[in-house]
């Protein structure tokens, strides 16, 4: 059971996504991960709990800090937690895995996207963070390293796989999903279809992992 203060994003489909298939890519032995969006720390820990010889948790707002370093402590786990922009602070670091659940929900209606909203307003067509870290993700990886990237399928999976492969990297979506909507998507449903992207009547999004390894020959 996690720790969560109000405001922080509550883990869900997408995290459950993002961590099966962090599962999936075999940590190496003594490896190093970069949890970005870390909100309650619940990927963080799952690789910590993996055998990450360490882990660096990153959130943009201090209750979801607060809360990952209390669970960690909770968990008897060593996560180094930070505040602020992720690329900032990863700045001239290589990591041998990068998971990221970054904000993708298309901000089609007039919303204040401070406060808990920052978890998942990803600017007008969702990708205002998704861009920035797709242009980032080579820079961020080992050689050898692995980006897992979980996003919904509405902000456009092609062009984040196109991004990632302009990089030199190898890119594919390993794992999918159906995802109801949450309060949020049903409160924009009806700004999504006149956007033309969702069909009238629709109550579910896809999610989709996108992973992208850099060859071990990359220097």
């Amino acid at each position: 059971m996690l720790l969560r203060m109000p405001g922080v994003y509550r883990p869900q489909g997408d995290t459950r996504l993002l961590c099966a298939a962090f599962h999936d890519a075999n940590l190496p032995p003594g490896g190093t991960v970069l949890d970005i969006g870390t909100g309650t720390g619940a990927v963080a820990l799952t690789a910590a709990r993996a055998g990450a010889a360490s882990v660096t948790a990153v959130d943009i707002a201090r209750r979801a800090v607060v809360t990952a370093r209390a669970n960690a402590w909770l968990s008897g786990l060593n996560v180094e937690v930070r505040q602020g922009d992720a690329l900032t602070i990863a700045a001239g670091r290589r990591f041998d895995i990068v998971l990221a659940n970054p904000p993708y929900v298309p901000s089609v209606v007039d919303v204040d996207a401070r406060g808990p909203a920052r978890a998942w307003e990803g600017g007008c067509d969702g990708r205002a963070v998704l861009d920035r870290l797709c242009a980032a993700a080579r820079d961020l990886l080992t050689p050898g390293g692995t980006l897992l990237m979980v996003h919904s399928a509405l902000c456009g999976t092609e062009e984040s796989l196109i991004a990632l492969r302009g990089l030199g990297l190898k890119a594919a979506v390993v794992s999918r999903a159906r995802e109801p909507f949450g309060p949020v998507m049903r409160g924009r449903a009806d700004a999504l279809v006149r956007a033309g992207l969702l069909e009238p009547g629709d109550i579910d999004e896809e999610l989709v992992v996108i992973r992208a390894d850099r060859a071990i020959t990359d220097h």
